[in-house]
């Protein structure tokens, strides 16, 4: 299938459609809203659904070739800032703190985005192991430490006594809620195997695309109000940053996942990986450990323009790249 074709099929899928009435109604100032607490509830429900179903799958796959892809996953989430805070501060302008929180973000993972390239995965035929949860999983907390090792570095140049990376920093980037629920529910999966998913399938299978879909409705309104409410932040280049990062990030991920021999479906789960920027774990560890940092800035340029990137146009380019250069 031609890049053409499977970005059809995934911009005419229901999950896509629903981001983007959400876009639409927060870009027209529309009062549809979801419920805090929902939106909570349908987060922890996908989260804890795929972790799961990956440890399900996990259980008849052998666990001694995860340690290479985990690694890989590690130094992809460990490295990419470096790039992202040279090309920050060759082309935004924008000070050594803020680039520093910036590529942080760009380093580490959306799970969302994860979930939505899984789904559309098996949608297109070409879905991707169980496993790829953990590596997920394990890609969210390198990126940050890097993130605030560039920022102590800056810190430490302009004297500022604030410059060390604090236990509690450390503490809160492996102990984020998503990532122990994701964790706790892969271990599960694993243990319970098979015959534990036949017992919970009606819950955590034949509903998920359903609750995907107003979850999905939801980050396209907080995506779009974030567009409205913080749209003078983000300056051209900054948005440039937004579009082109994903792309290198991609092409890092096809890379390696080439390097070490993944399969399609795999390998384009690790560029969408590679090419997603977080708007959970990391900003909450900034807002701790950088409260300097422009919070907003970071946020609405990962959620308002990475985001719509990835769900729209960049998954089904990266499924089309990883059919075309990684071996079946």
């Amino acid at each position: 299938m031609d890049w053409i074709s499977l970005a059809g099929t995934t911009l005419i899928s229901p999950a896509v459609l629903f981001f983007v009435l959400g876009l639409l109604a927060a870009l027209v100032r529309s009062d549809l809203a979801i419920p805090e607490a929902v939106a909570k509830g349908l987060s922890l429900y996908l989260v804890m659904a795929i972790g799961f179903k990956g440890g399900a799958e996990m259980a008849n796959a052998d666990p001694g070739s995860l340690i290479l892809l985990l690694c890989a996953g590690v130094i992809l989430s460990a490295g990419l800032p470096l790039i992202g805070f040279g090309l920050l501060r060759a082309t935004t302008g924008v000070d050594k703190v803020d680039a520093a929180s910036i590529a942080a973000h760009y380093g580490s993972i959306s799970i969302v985005t994860f979930i939505a390239a899984k789904d559309a995965g098996i949608a297109l035929g070409q879905p991707g192991g169980g496993y790829m949860v953990a590596v997920a999983a394990a890609m969210e907390a390198p990126a940050i430490l890097t993130g605030l090792l560039l920022a102590g570095r800056a810190m430490s140049a302009q004297g500022d006594p604030r410059s060390g990376v604090s236990a509690s920093v450390i503490r809160e980037a492996f102990t984020n809620g998503s990532i122990m629920l994701l964790l706790g529910a892969f271990v599960i999966g694993w243990i319970s195997g098979p015959a534990g998913m036949a017992t919970v399938e009606p819950f955590f299978v034949d509903i998920f695309r359903g609750v995907l879909c107003l979850f999905l409705l939801d980050m396209g309104l907080i995506a779009g109000r974030g567009l409205v409410e913080h749209r003078r932040l983000l300056r051209w280049p900054l948005i440039g940053y937004g579009l082109y990062m994903p792309a290198i990030g991609a092409v890092i991920g096809l890379a390696v996942s080439r390097l070490i021999g993944l399969s399609p479906g795999d390998g384009a789960l690790l560029m969408t990986l590679s090419a997603s920027a977080s708007y959970i774990a990391v900003p909450a560890a900034m807002r701790l450990a950088l409260p300097q940092a422009k919070a907003a800035l970071s946020l609405t340029l990962s959620l308002g323009v990475t985001f719509p990137l990835n769900l729209m146009f960049g998954i089904p380019a990266y499924a089309w790249l990883a059919g075309r250069f990684l071996e079946v």
